[in-house]
């Protein structure tokens, strides 16, 4: 098994907490004894200890004994596995040692802490992986299977692509689909980490794991069990520990060639010393363990790879999903954010500003006729009309409509209540004879659509995409967090202009296609540093690939969002992105903090320990298993950080 396996290996036995609480009752019960009677003399001798043996002593050395081989088995594994000398090795050797000096309190006291310290550094990673994990658990194991008519219950694993499940109200969806029949409140926290649940009606899609709450769902199944959004993120999550910051893999480095030089000092100094400077072994025997004890890298080495872990777990539980520890720390040093304009700032899709006609009247009718028509059109700037008219509270589908047939790149025409009307572009209605007159203002920037009712001159409408809710606070955030903002679009300057003036753009790029969205975001980087590119995930993918982190908008095409970003903002909210941008400041730095505080707890007491002003236990306590402890618990600031 490789090192990479063995990371990701979930240990089912950890015996930390029982080796800690004999440890305790040990130490406990011990202290006792000598202090009520002199520890009981038992009048025979032990391996290690030259004096009389009493029942505290032989208490001591049992526990020590046992507690240092189940110790030093684990450290001797991972030393002729991986050749390297772990922290386990290190304890083991340090608390032999001072048993064999005498010194049965302090080894007792060494490997209790150390217990303390796996058992706190294994609760730690098991909280973060949990948050992970615990997706598993919301994942239905059954799903009820509609068949000619009739329901049957049957493993998630046996449901294929197109079939129809049905879930009834308080059931989790079992796998991802969607909605054929029904309408319900589906709580999606799970996935997206909305706070409340979302309206689910015919053709919207489904999530498997989220819970339906008060309506009967038919759902058309559209992936297979081990392929359903949920599990993919959670092993996109789990993999990212593969994915190692920069600070992560130095500290790895670094610890490599640390160890053996503190274990060839400890060496060093439990038998050179003596002969150099004169005088008896056992006091610089004493000395080379608590070096070999405080010198131990496990502080720095766990709490740096427990730091960006627990950011990644904690931004997967708000809907953002990080490929690895490496995004994190780039987050930190990205200077200029850069927007793709349709389907991320703007939603993508075209809503009605204004209708030119003569009165009200004409615009109702002609809005009411228009939408007739077009509901029976897939084309964008239809659904626009259609949601317009619905806004209004037009009864355009119970007109009698008829000889429906839609001209591409053109418009659509039919028969509408007797008249003939026709709904297209101005170069369209031209060629049908049409009197067409310029309209100037907001028309001559934005898309314009003709409508003309039985051959009368067109009236028009004038359609917009919509800037999203949170677009320009997000945009506010980021700049006062002193980061560069872009847009970039294939729009007509105008409209670029527009949006960028209302959303507080620093800078914009229009009429631009996918090679010239490319090569700004190359010359960004060249001129700002770091870039990260916010963009749909499909359209945006050459220059989500060139920036140095691509952030994809994923519910419009989690599929391939999820290929091809970095990181991916599962639910399309842009305020994520301050958030992120947050979170990775906060885990770079704790991550900093965690390493110096480290290295400088850990050259004081060495040097102190060298001089033998402190004794083993202290050592112990407060500069590995104590620091590491503190250390991991400054990693838990990162859930704290609000989006």
């Amino acid at each position: 098994m490789t090192s990479e396996e063995r990371e990701f290996e979930v240990e089912e036995h950890r015996p930390w907490p029982y080796l800690a609480l004999a440890l305790a009752l040990a130490i406990t019960f011990s202290t006792l004894l000598d202090w009520l009677v002199a520890g009981a003399p038992l009048g025979f001798s032990l391996p290690f200890v030259n004096e009389s043996v009493t029942v505290s002593k032989l208490l001591y050395q049992v526990v020590v004994l046992l507690v240092a081989a189940y110790v030093g088995y684990v450290g001797l594994r991972e030393l002729i596995v991986e050749r390297r000398f772990s922290v386990e090795f290190l304890m083991s050797v340090a608390a032999l040692g001072a048993t064999y000096l005498g010194f049965l309190f302090e080894a007792a006291t060494v490997l209790l802490l150390y217990s303390l310290a796996e058992h706190f550094e294994h609760y730690i990673e098991d909280r973060a992986r949990k948050t992970v994990e615990k997706l598993s658990t919301y994942m239905p194991e059954n799903a009820r299977v509609v068949e000619n008519g009739a329901e049957r219950t049957v493993n998630v694993k046996d449901v294929r692509i197109g079939d129809t499940i049905v879930v009834r109200p308080g059931e989790r969806i079992p796998l991802d689909g969607v909605v054929k029949e029904g309408s319900s409140l589906v709580d999606q926290s799970v996935v997206t980490g909305e706070s409340m649940p979302v309206w689910k009606r015919k053709d919207d899609a489904v999530f498997a794991g989220t819970l339906n709450a008060d309506g009967v769902l038919n759902i058309q199944v559209a992936k297979e069990a081990g392929e359903t959004l949920v599990s993919r993120i959670a092993k996109l999550v789990m993999e990212s520990r593969k994915r190692k910051a920069v600070m992560e893999r130095l500290v790895d480095r670094f610890a490599r060639f640390y160890v053996p030089i503190i274990v060839a000092l400890a060496v060093f100094v439990a038998f050179a010393m003596p002969r150099i400077v004169g005088g008896p072994f056992e006091p610089w025997i004493y000395r080379s363990l608590i070096l070999l004890v405080v010198s131990c890298p496990s502080a720095f080495v766990l709490s740096v790879p427990a730091t960006f872990f627990t950011a990644i777990t904690t931004a997967a539980r708000k809907g953002v999903i990080i490929k690895g520890g490496v995004y994190v720390e780039k987050m930190d040093k990205v200077k200029t954010v850069v927007f793709d304009k349709t389907g991320t700032l703007t939603l993508g899709l075209p809503a009605v500003r204004e209708i030119n006609c003569l009165n009200q009247a004409n615009d109702q009718k002609a809005l009411m006729y228009a939408a007739a028509l077009e509901q029976y059109s897939n084309h964008p700037l239809a659904e626009g009309i259609v949601k317009k008219a619905t806004e209004q509270g037009l009864e355009f589908r119970q007109c009698n409509v008829g000889d429906v047939k839609e001209i591409p790149g053109k418009g659509i025409v039919g028969h509408v209540d007797g008249c003939r009307v026709f709904v297209g572009n101005e170069e369209w209605m031209k060629e049908q004879g049409l009197c067409m007159e310029l309209i100037n203002g907001e028309n001559e920037k934005h898309t314009r659509v003709c409508v003309s009712i039985d051959q009368c001159a067109p009236l028009t409408f004038c359609l917009i995409d919509q800037v999203r809710s949170d677009a320009t606070d997000a945009v506010q955030a980021l700049k006062t967090n002193g980061t560069r903002t872009v847009m970039l679009t294939g729009d007509k300057t105008e409209i670029a202009k527009e949006v960028s003036s209302q959303l507080g753009v620093d800078e914009t790029h229009a009429e631009l296609f996918p090679e010239d969205k490319l090569r700004i975001v190359g010359e960004l980087k060249a001129r700002e540093g770091l870039v990260a590119m916010v963009g749909d995930g499909i359209n945006d993918a050459p220059a989500l690939a060139a920036s140095d982190v691509g952030i994809a908008m994923g519910s419009g095409g989690v599929d391939v969002a999820l290929e091809s970003a970095d990181i991916v903002l599962v639910k399309n909210e842009l305020a994520k992105i301050p958030y992120l941008q947050r979170l990775s400041k906060s885990a770079v730095k704790i991550a900093k903090q965690n390493i110096a505080f480290s290295l400088g707890v850990k050259l004081l007491l060495g040097a102190l320990g060298f001089a033998g002003l402190v004794p083993l236990w202290f050592a112990v306590a407060t500069g590995d298993d104590g620091v590491t402890m503190l250390l991991l618990l400054n990693t838990l600031r990162l859930p704290k950080i609000r989006v």
